[in-house]
């Protein structure tokens, strides 16, 4: 199989979180590269939920379990702790009501992983300060009127959500431009600033 890493480096982070046989729902699946990694990789027993129609028939062509369905309406339909893992890569900033999307997640699943990308990254910021537009970057590439992106976040809001909704976060991964990660020992507020992307593995307190 082929995965574009280069725009897509989070795949990885995410496939080495997840341990080999477990139950994973993938949110937002898009094209199903993500699962079809899983499943190739981890043997998982995956299912997916997926918004369009167009990624659905790709999914379904992949040989995936993945339905139609949004992440803002469709999550209440399943069982609490029916998966071991929900992941929601590169979506939250698409829905509609963020904080209810991973509070179901975090009630779905016994882990939650998320990934996003960085709206506190520095190129964000320059272009914000030195342009006065909004940023088109690898991880944001929608101008501003056609982007399905609807709600963007830095790391430090997401941090701060997850201390609302009580949600302990295990592990967390940065990535600079480049796709590298950063260092571990580097606080939030490097993090916020250098990474242009990150990935976040939660339980419920």
């Amino acid at each position: 199989m082929s995965v574009n890493r280069a725009q897509r480096v989070d795949l990885e982070v995410v496939t080495d979180l997840i341990p080999a046989k477990s139950r994973v729902l993938d949110v937002g699946s898009g094209d199903g590269v993500l699962l079809e990694l899983l499943q190739e990789t981890k043997q998982v027993d995956g299912r997916g939920l997926e918004l369009s129609q167009r990624g659905v028939n790709e999914c379904v062509a992949r040989g995936l379990s993945v339905i139609q369905g949004d992440a803002d309406t469709d999550l209440k339909f399943y069982a609490d702790k029916g998966f071991d893992f929900v992941v929601l890569s590169q979506t939250l900033q698409a829905t509609r009501n963020p904080k209810v999307v991973l509070d179901e997640l975090l009630r779905i699943g016994n882990r939650a992983i998320v990934s996003f990308p960085n709206f506190g990254h520095w190129r964000v910021r320059f272009s914000l300060l030195i342009k006065g537009r909004m940023p088109v970057t690898k991880d944001l590439p929608y101008s501003w009127y056609d982007t399905p992106n609807i709600h963007f976040c830095t790391i430090r809001d997401f941090v701060n959500l997850c201390e609302e909704l009580g949600a302990t976060v295990e592990k967390a991964t940065a990535l600079d431009a480049n796709g590298q990660k950063i260092g571990l020992s580097m606080p939030w507020w490097f993090w916020n600033f250098f990474g242009q992307q990150a990935v976040f593995l939660l339980k419920r307190a």
